[in-house]
């Protein structure tokens, strides 16, 4: 059996500072006309806020800040609905309830609803100015299978891409806006994560001149599918078969490894200190949708 996912990653540079979601419409409409088998859009972080690089004040992304019932997220659910696709359009500056300030990712369905948002729980200290998020999202894909959220600076932490994939994400989506020399470290980190979990990770960057690209497409075995070579706007396309994290984890990655089977019924918990907490054998394997 196979579970296609058609997915673009849009490297594009931030939307004009003037009017952000002026075009937007129009670029995916391009997007899909170039592109008509896409099931899942996604543009990187910020893609939407007006800044044009790492935002250097809170008051330009407290301007930028709108509730997620807002009329920036209605003309979003309304366009992945007229275009009948899954759409992750990067993040925006949410207003929480009690005035805080988020690092949001929205998913969108092809009936036109808000179905899944992501609060960035690791903001980059000490430059971001965003109140974290307080839990991991995944979305399902009815007929296809289950995605992760995850923001930039949260891929530098492993508890979430575990996290994510123990939810029953197949693919975790990674909008990103590096625009600094780390991206190369963070191209070992898609990797790693898609290893260690056995899942899908797509992660895609800022393009130039504000961030430096390379946005990629890896496999449940750390394979690289797709990369952009460099900083330049571009799309990566690919078609995702869903069933090869399930593949790997039955068969083990190149063959040989299955994390998800490591313990038995006769395993003790272990305790980990550093979490206050442990891992309990029988809660180890991942949710299936």
């Amino acid at each position: 059996m196979s579970r296609p996912l058609p997915l673009a990653l849009v490297q594009a540079p931030p939307r004009p500072a003037t009017a952000p979601l002026s075009g937007f419409a129009e670029d995916v409409e391009h997007l899909l006309a170039r592109f008509p088998q896409t099931r899942l859009a996604v543009y990187p972080e910020l893609h939407l806020c007006g800044v044009d690089g790492p935002p250097s004040s809170t008051g330009q992304l407290q301007e930028a800040a709108e509730p997620l019932d807002g009329p920036r997220s209605r003309q979003l659910a309304e366009l992945a609905g007229d275009l009948g696709i899954w759409l992750v359009p990067g993040t925006v500056c949410e207003r929480g309830e009690r005035g805080e300030l988020f690092n949001t990712a929205p998913v969108y369905s092809p009936e036109g609803r808000l179905v899944a948002s992501y609060r960035k729980i690791f903001p980059w200290r000490p430059h971001e100015p965003y109140d974290p998020g307080d839990r991991f999202v995944v979305a399902d894909l009815p007929g296809t299978g289950r995605i992760g959220i995850s923001i930039c600076y949260d891929a530098w932490f492993p508890e979430v891409a575990r996290q994510l994939a123990w939810l029953g994400a197949e693919v975790i989506v990674n909008p990103v806006m590096t625009t600094t020399a780390d991206r190369a470290q963070e191209l070992v980190l898609a990797r790693a994560n898609a290893i260690v979990n056995q899942v899908f990770v797509v992660s895609v960057n800022t393009a130039g001149p504000v961030g430096t690209g390379r946005s990629l497409v890896v496999d449940p075995e750390g394979r690289v599918r797709a990369e952009a070579p460099d900083s330049a706007a571009t799309v990566l396309t690919d078609v995702l078969d869903l069933d090869d994290v399930t593949r790997v984890r039955t068969f083990g990655t190149a063959g040989l490894n299955r994390m998800w089977d490591q313990f038995t019924d006769a395993d003790t918990p272990i305790d980990l200190p550093l979490y206050g907490g442990r891992i309990d054998p029988g809660r180890w394997r991942p949710a299936t949708g």
